[in-house]
């Protein structure tokens, strides 16, 4: 009997252990699940917070936006229609006006009366009238007070009682190849107005030719940046990191000479050193008296070899410009010859006829100029005293 109550004894206590047990992973596996679903209740509880402060972001660009935008503004260009028939041709002289052509300019100067900006020559050539839209909107009527193809340079004047702002002029010979470059105008036309584009001074002194509608060059030494350029953008401003104006924009390379490659990011403006000594010329007489020559020339370098040999140049001497030949009555009459390479003028070494130009307009009528030319193989110099402009010029 003993046994058997030792037996039921053990096995009520082996019972109630399992019973123990069982009751325990029951409560641990709820517990579990509880833990495991807490959190996303808890998330689904949650509302989505909002932020009521606004920033509003500043940094050297747009402080140098700021300074200049308000003096930026959109040139638009008329021509006569003739073939509007939308009004009466006898009742206004301006309704059949039709929109010739859209660019960019900046306001560099303001008096009592009038403000004055820059544009490009092509951007106002063949104008009717020249309307100007200020950065507000407003427009108002232009005045051409003077114009130079060669340098691509105009100088326009408005009424100065909705002008609110000037720009200030930065000295481009100080620039360096890296900096920042920003870019304002109205790509496209004035739809577009004050867009603002930023890149870098890609590269000093790039020698930019081209022609104008009438047959005559135009050449500088020009800026080369990447900040993007686009149809209208000619004759508005390329502006440094403070601010300051230092160049004109000009133009832009789309493609290879044999449009076979399409190019990007290579834009051109002319140094803003160029532009004023240019604007104070177009201010006081309206154009830009240039000393000549009076010579035809190319470059040495677009000769065949076979050519060049037949120069007797030493083998040194690799750039050049070449005499084809010299008009009569003109200051390098008598100094110079045909065949002759000119290498220097006074201090600055000639590679190309653009090198010429650039240091012969350097100069006013009557000052001197010393050349460096090679005649039959040997170095010569010669003094020339420019007597005669551009307008001496023979068309032949």
């Amino acid at each position: 009997m003993k046994n058997s109550s030792n037996f039921v004894k053990k096995t009520l206590q082996l019972f109630i252990i399992l019973l123990v047990g069982f009751i325990g992973g029951v409560v641990g596996t709820w517990a579990f699940s509880h833990a495991q679903k807490s959190p996303s209740t808890a998330n689904s509880n949650q509302k989505t917070t909002t932020v009521s402060t606004s920033y509003k972001n500043s940094n050297s660009t747009t402080k140098a936006v700021d300074k200049v935008k308000d003096a930026v503004v959109s040139v638009i260009t008329y021509s006569e229609s003739i073939s509007d028939a939308v009004f009466d041709n006898n009742n206004s002289n301006n309704e059949n006006d039709q929109i010739a052509s859209e660019g960019s300019g900046v306001i560099y100067k303001k008096d009592k009366n009038y403000a004055y900006l820059v544009t490009n020559t092509h951007v106002i050539n063949g104008a009717k009238k020249v309307d100007i839209r200020l950065a507000d909107g407003n427009k108002v009527p232009g005045e051409i007070i003077g114009s130079d193809t060669y340098s691509d340079i105009s100088v326009v004047r408005i009424p100065a009682d909705k002008v609110k702002n000037v720009a200030e002029f930065g000295d481009s010979s100080k620039l360096t190849v890296g900096e920042t470059a920003i870019a304002i105008g109205s790509p496209l036309g004035s739809d577009y107005a004050n867009t603002v584009t930023q890149g870098i001074v890609s590269s000093l002194s790039r020698n930019v030719s081209s022609k104008s509608e009438d047959g005559q060059t135009i050449a500088t030494q020009a800026i080369q940046t990447d900040a993007a350029i686009n149809p209208g953008n000619s004759g508005g401003p390329l502006v440094n990191i403070q601010g300051q104006v230092i160049g004109i924009t000009s133009s832009k390379i789309a493609n290879t000479n044999n449009g076979s490659t399409a190019i990007e990011g290579m834009g051109f403006a002319i140094p803003s050193n160029d532009v004023v000594n240019i604007i104070e010329q177009l201010e006081k007489n309206g154009k830009v008296t240039r000393p000549a020559l009076g010579i035809q020339m190319l470059n040495l370098s677009n000769l065949s070899s076979d050519s060049v040999a037949k120069l007797k140049l030493p083998e040194n001497v690799k750039n050049g410009v070449v005499v084809r030949s010299t008009q009569s009555g003109m200051p390098a009459d008598g100094k110079l010859e045909k065949y002759d390479v000119i290498t220097k003028i006074d201090d600055t070494e000639i590679s190309s006829v653009s090198d010429i130009q650039s240091a012969l307009y350097k100069h006013t009528l009557n000052e001197e100029i010393k050349v460096t030319y090679y005649r039959d193989g040997k170095e010569q110099t010669t003094t020339i005293k420019l007597t005669k402009s551009s307008a001496d010029l023979s068309s032949n």
